[in-house]
């Protein structure tokens, strides 16, 4: 009960930039929670649908391949389908990679979506708390201007103290909202880095099937 009367009264001192800020706070823990799930969500997606085409692809069943992307919304099965169907149209390693290459290169947009914003809103929420605190210092001098002398520090200090409250809350906003921007950034890169080991292995194999007819229509 203790800290929640102190936080109540730190809040209510800070003046009216605390809402501002609070605003910004709650917007980008939203915008974090939302990028945790679809992420989270996309890297199950992923995880179950390799294991499924891995197989399609040790066993050289590229139209199941094909069939199974359109029926499933992971992103790693939208990668290697491109890679297949550009195989019906040309043989040569740099075409397949090309086609991969570009499949990852549309599915980005997507995984980074919104997560800059955190950064900008850890930077806004900062800039509100020094601008409070400016303003609060501003009023501050103002008041002791016109205050007596005898009570002009007491009253100086006791302003100065609520000022700074803006700028400790708007740093209290910012903090764990760079933490989130880094985590939620960590998680994309994975996800991003996952889908191109997923896209070489898969050039690899599908290479490796080519260089085999190679060979056995040579020894024809």
């Amino acid at each position: 009960m203790d800290f929640f009367n102190t936080a109540v009264r730190f809040f209510q001192d800070g003046g009216a930039f605390m809402f501002p800020i609070s605003l910004v706070l709650a917007i980008g823990l939203a915008i974090a929670v939302e990028r945790y799930l679809f992420l989270s969500k996309t890297q199950r997606e992923n995880n179950k649908a390799m294991d499924t085409i891995q197989s399609l692809l040790n066993a050289h069943n590229y139209q199941e391949i094909t069939a199974y992307a359109k029926n499933n919304n992971s992103t790693v099965a939208d990668l290697i389908a491109s890679g297949v169907e550009r195989l019906s149209f040309s043989k040569k390693r740099e075409d397949i990679e090309y086609a991969m290459e570009e499949s990852v290169v549309e599915v980005m947009p997507r995984l980074e979506k919104r997560t800059a914003y955190l950064a900008t809103l850890a930077n806004i929420a900062t800039l509100l708390g020094l601008l409070g605190t400016i303003i609060g210092l501003i009023a501050a001098f103002s008041a002791v201007a016109n205050a007596d002398p005898s009570e002009k520090a007491s009253l100086l200090s006791q302003s100065i103290s609520v000022a700074m409250n803006t700028t400790a809350f708007g740093l209290i906003a910012a903090i764990p909202l760079l933490l989130c921007h880094s985590f939620i950034q960590t998680k994309t890169t994975e996800i991003i880095d996952s889908l191109e080991a997923a896209g070489v292995k898969c050039l690899n194999l599908l290479s490796v099937r080519h260089s085999m007819s190679n060979d056995n229509d040579a020894e024809d």
